[in-house]
C-alpha cells in the first residue's frame, strides 16, 4: 500500500540529514530543523509539535529557527515540499519512466517503504486534516498535491487509451487515498492489495470499452 511511514517521512522530509551536534549551529541549521520537524511531525502530529520543541531537537536556537522559517506554516510547507521531492509519497510512482503507464497507476496501491513502521497515511491528507481551513497556506498546498496526483493519473490512463479518463482517474485516486488512510488506521502496510484489485477491475473495464 502506498501509505507513507513515520520513518520514511522523517528521513525524506529532512532533505539532507544533520552532521551531528558537534557542528556549528549556523552550519546546516535549515536541514537540521527540517530533519527534526519531520521526525516530530511523523511521531506526534503537526499541531501537537511546537517550534520550541523543534528547535531543541534540531538543535538550534529559536533565533536561528525563525531566521530560516518565519512562521510555523512556512516550516510545515517546507516539510511537505521535502516530502514531495523525496520519493516516499503516493504520487512518486506516477512520474517514474522505468515502468509502463499501467504499472505506474497500479503502483499507487503498493507500500513505498514496506519495512518501516508504523504505517502512516498520506502526509498531504494528514496536513489538510490538521489545517482544516481551505484557505490556509498548508491546506492549499496539500490540495494542490492531490490535484496534481489526479492530473498525473489522468494523463496515464489517457495514454493507455481508457474511456472517460478524467472520471476514471478520480475513481482511482479515491481508491488510493482511501486505502492509504485505512492502512494507517489498521497499521497494515499491505492493505492496498484490496484497493489494487478494485483498480484492476476499473482499468480492465475502461480498456475493454475502448477496444
Amino acid at each position: 500500500m502506498s501509505a507513507t511511514t513515520a520513518n520514511a517521512e522523517a528521513e525524506a522530509g529532512a532533505g539532507s540529514q544533520s552532521k551531528g551536534r558537534g557542528q556549528g549551529r549556523g552550519r546546516g541549521a535549515r536541514e537540521r530543523v527540517l530533519a527534526a520537524a519531520a521526525r516530530l511531525f511523523a511521531a506526534q502530529g503537526i499541531n501537537a509539535t511546537g517550534m520550541e520543541q523543534i528547535a531543541e531537537a534540531a538543535p538550534v536556537s529559536k533565533r536561528t529557527l525563525y531566521a530560516h522559517f518565519r512562521t510555523k506554516n512556512d516550516l510545515v510547507i517546507a516539510h511537505l515540499q521535502g516530502l514531495s521531492a523525496s520519493g516516499v509519497t503516493l504520487e512518486t510512482v506516477l512520474t517514474r519512466e522505468d515502468v509502463s503507464p499501467l504499472e505506474r497507476v497500479l503502483g499507487l496501491f503498493d507500500q513505498p517503504a514496506p519495512d518501516a513502521a508504523p504505517v502512516r497515511g498520506c502526509p498531504f491528507i494528514d496536513a489538510a486534516a490538521e489545517f482544516p481551513d481551505p484557505e490556509s497556506a498548508v491546506h492549499s498546498y496539500a490540495r494542490e498535491q492531490k490535484l496534481r496526483m489526479v492530473r498525473l493519473v489522468t494523463a496515464l490512463v489517457t495514454e493507455l487509451g481508457c474511456r472517460e479518463p478524467a472520471a476514471l482517474a478520480e475513481q482511482l485516486v479515491t481508491l488510493a487515498d482511501g486505502a492509504a488512510s485505512r492502512a494507517m488506521v489498521l497499521d497494515e502496510a499491505d492493505y492496498g492489495r484490496h484497493a489494487r484489485k478494485a483498480a484492476e477491475i476499473l482499468l480492465a473495464h475502461a480498456l475493454s470499452d475502448a477496444a
